[in-house]
């Protein structure tokens, strides 16, 4: 009886707290006359984008201005999730290496690394490294064709055509038939002990079905648009700019450390009597660690992973300091334009808000999936 008191009266209390806070925030609000609406959102916007996943120009809304912002904080921690992933797991391997010297390197970067601040790191990678590279006419040129400068980096664009979505059908269909051929095969190699080469079979059928409807759908369904040196600058194609890469380096670099110690935290926490079990059966080191030790290694790892991925998303607020548009960038920009602080931070603080709260829910459903269940 006594505990159900004590939890009534601390939610009344929270409660309370949270209409005093709000009563203050509109009183003090309609005193100094600041208006909490978002009706601004519609007005024109006014200024320009250096970079924009969508079109647009300052004679568009504030919202779109917001929504350009959104979509690039998306793209870099998107990108950057998945490079960070890899990284970190590389690293974590290189650390655990028998090799001297791989394992001693892999020690400098995840030490040296995480113990210098992501801010000076992304001055570094922009300043000294990105600003540093040849002026557009003497850009370098790599296979591709590839074209790197102080203004980013230049590549062949892909174009869609009307045969795309159709081409897209045999995608699909090759993915899922493989995906499908790898678990019946695997599990038909683990029930007879005979090799069924479900890996070679399932990648065959992602590669084959895709590239037989390439040529059934008739016109190809990917056109290429190659960028052209003009006056001052390239012309076309896809244009990767200076400070997202230095964003996305900067992040992937920094996380990547850290995601290299709990990978490595996850694969020492598996027991060594796993190790010699899967020796003893004949298996080589690639199919012990993919096999046995990383689908064990997993249920410690996907936990504090969840973090270095919340951490990797919402330190990309630090874009701002290198001039790369997110959503930070963003709603700067737009409370100097529009004088509106409180409703333009507590659209970006919602956006943060809710892009972890998805990470972590995606993440936890993939950690339930991996767990022990106990019987």
């Amino acid at each position: 009886m006594l505990q159900w008191v004590a939890q009534i009266v601390s939610a009344a209390l929270v409660v309370a707290f949270l209409v005093f806070f709000v009563r203050n925030v509109l009183r003090a609000a309609q005193v100094r006359g600041l208006s909490l609406s978002f009706d601004f959102m519609s007005q024109a916007a006014g200024f320009d984008l250096p970079e924009s996943p969508i079109s647009y120009t300052p004679a568009d809304s504030f919202g779109r201005a917001f929504l350009a912002g959104l979509l690039n904080t998306a793209k870099v921690a998107v990108v950057g999730v998945v490079l960070a992933t890899i990284v970190g797991t590389m690293a974590a391997l290189a650390r655990l290496s028998s090799n001297w010297l791989v394992a001693r390197l892999a020690s400098v970067y995840i030490e040296s690394i995480r113990n210098v601040p992501l801010l000076v790191q992304l001055f570094f990678w922009y300043f000294a490294v990105y600003q540093q590279l040849p002026p557009v006419r003497e850009s370098i040129v790599w296979p591709g064709p590839i074209y790197l400068s102080q203004r980013g980096l230049y590549t062949v664009a892909p174009v869609p055509t009307a045969n795309l979505l159709t081409w897209l059908g045999f995608v699909a269909a090759g993915l899922i038939l493989a995906v499908a051929a790898h678990v019946v095969l695997m599990r038909r190699q683990m029930r007879t002990g005979q090799d069924t080469h479900y890996a070679l079979i399932s990648f065959l059928l992602l590669v084959a079905l895709p590239a037989a409807g390439w040529f059934l759908v008739g016109d190809p369904p990917l056109l290429t648009d190659e960028p052209v040196l003009g006056k001052f600058n390239f012309t076309g194609g896809l244009r990767l700019t200076p400070e997202f890469a230095a964003l996305l380096t900067g992040l992937v670099v920094y996380t990547g450390a850290f995601t290299a110690e709990v990978v490595r935290a996850g694969i020492m926490a598996v027991s060594r009597g796993q190790f010699d079990a899967a020796r003893a059966l004949g298996l080589s080191s690639g199919q012990t660690l993919r096999l046995v030790v990383m689908p064990q290694a997993l249920r410690v790892i996907i936990p504090p992973l969840i973090s270095q991925y919340l951490n990797l998303t919402k330190n990309s607020s630090l874009a701002v300091a290198i001039g790369y548009p997110d959503v930070f960038f963003v709603g700067r920009t737009v409370i100097n334009q529009a004088g509106r602080a409180v409703p333009v931070f507590a659209m970006v603080m919602a956006v943060y808000l809710v892009a972890s709260l998805a990470t972590s829910a995606l993440m936890n459903v993939v950690n339930k999936r991996i767990q022990l269940v106990e019987r």
